[in-house]
């Protein structure tokens, strides 16, 4: 795998916050923090899913 493999990936999925009220996701993957809280964000490919766990702290 290489750089331009990994964009394809990146390209081909879909991203989504399972709390839109503390943190967005845009179609690049890219997270934004909206308010102090937690939340869940999804990668999906295909058939293949990752999720990772976000909290956002007051600065």
């Amino acid at each position: 795998m290489d750089a331009s493999d990994a964009s394809d990936v990146v390209s081909a999925a879909k991203f989504a916050s399972s709390n839109t009220g503390v943190a967005t996701v845009a179609a690049d993957g890219t997270i934004t923090a909206v308010a102090v809280g937690s939340t869940t964000i999804t990668a999906t490919s295909g058939s293949f899913t990752a999720t990772v766990a976000v909290t956002v702290s007051a600065a």
